[in-house]
C-alpha cells in the first residue's frame, strides 16, 4: 500500500491514549458529539487514537472531560 507524499505511514504514526473521566451530560451537545467522535462511550473508557490535528482539536474541545497520555 502506497502512502501519499507528506503523510506518515500508519506504523510510524504517533498515538494518544484518551480516557473519559467526566460525563458529557449537562454540557453543550457539540462536546458530547466530540466525545463520540473520539470513540468514547462511557466513563473510564480508554481509546487509542492517532495524533493528528483533527483529533487534537476534538481533545481540546473536551479537555475538561478527558485525560490524555502518550501511547505507543
Amino acid at each position: 500500500m502506497a502512502t501519499r507524499r507528506g503523510q506518515a505511514k500508519p506504523a510510524e504514526s504517533k498515538r494518544l491514549k484518551v480516557t473519559q473521566i467526566r460525563s458529557g451530560i449537562g454540557f453543550d451537545k457539540k462536546q458530547t458529539l466530540a466525545l463520540r467522535g473520539l470513540g468514547l462511550r462511557r466513563l473510564n473508557h480508554t481509546v487509542d487514537v492517532v495524533d493528528t490535528p483533527s483529533t487534537r482539536g476534538l481533545i481540546l474541545k473536551v479537555r475538561h472531560l478527558v485525560t490524555v497520555a502518550e501511547g505507543n
